[in-house]
């Protein structure tokens, strides 16, 4: 029995998008250029707040049971590659390649991360798919892998550096629209576009990006990522969303709402 094209891509689209995440850590106002401000008093209150040690953000993180359906765990090893072990093609990107790693952009004072999973699909795959149609083990995985996973980070800062780290994330999004490559371990992965949008409106400001990436060597085949950066006073909440699903069937995703709204909840 032959699979579709499609069906047949779905495991170089896994491996395509793992290899990412391992690299890198596995009509509103929000735009590449700026993030939108809501209150510039709260902006100088964070200029003199002292920056949060590593044992306050853990407390701070969201944990199981503030997001209904997800389950939180510690990041695994593939968001824990420190930002001088990831080689980039353009310095300009890492702010971009921060989050995508789990990691802290700029000069944060103290980080820490975590792994949230929303609900499994209500059916799964199939024992068995010899006996199945084309169609049906497309559907039956994509399915199968229809779970938004992301990873979300907390940063603290000193003084005012909340505020311009979340500008050079923003500065990057248009600088570096055009892509870049990251290197880790020897093993390189390419971003072919990265977009400016709309952020979930959470926090003092916010921006959110996509990135593009070719998926393994299909050609003309592409996957994409989902970011986005919260500043909430001198913290910062970074996320990357990955539906593999999603990416099979081509339903579009994001970073969830829910879990950007509960994380900004808790660091008020």
């Amino acid at each position: 029995m032959k699979r579709s094209s499609r069906v047949r891509l779905c495991a170089t689209a896994t491996v395509s998008v793992l290899s990412l995440a391992l690299i890198t850590g596995c009509s509103g106002g929000d735009s590449a250029d700026s993030a939108e401000s809501k209150d510039s008093g709260a902006a100088a209150t964070a200029q003199t707040a002292k920056a949060a040690t590593k044992a306050e953000l853990d407390k701070l993180i969201v944990a199981t049971g503030d997001v209904p359906g997800y389950t939180v765990k510690a990041a695994d090893e593939a968001a824990d590659i420190p930002a001088d072990g990831l080689k980039l093609s353009d310095e300009k990107c890492r702010p971009l390649a921060d989050v995508l790693s789990g990691q802290a952009p700029g000069d944060a004072a103290a980080m820490t991360n975590r792994s949230a999973t929303g609900a499994k699909p209500a059916a799964s795959a199939p024992a068995g798919l010899d006996d199945l149609s084309e169609e049906e083990i497309e559907g039956s995985l994509a399915l199968s892998m229809d779970v938004d996973v992301t990873v979300v980070s907390l940063s603290s800062y000193e003084g005012d550096a909340a505020e311009q780290t979340l500008k050079s994330v923003s500065d990057a999004i248009s600088a570096c629209a055009a892509g870049f490559t990251m290197t880790a371990d020897g093993t390189s992965q390419k971003v072919t576009k990265v977009a400016a949008e709309k952020a979930s409106g959470a926090g003092d400001e916010a921006v959110a990006f996509s990135v593009t990436a070719p998926m393994g060597e299909a050609d003309g085949e592409t996957s994409t990522l989902h970011g986005e950066v919260v500043r909430n006073g001198n913290v910062l909440s970074g996320y990357y969303t990955v539906n593999l699903g999603a990416m099979m069937t081509g339903k579009a995703y994001d970073v969830p709402d829910a879990l950007v709204t509960a994380q900004s909840a808790k660091l008020k």
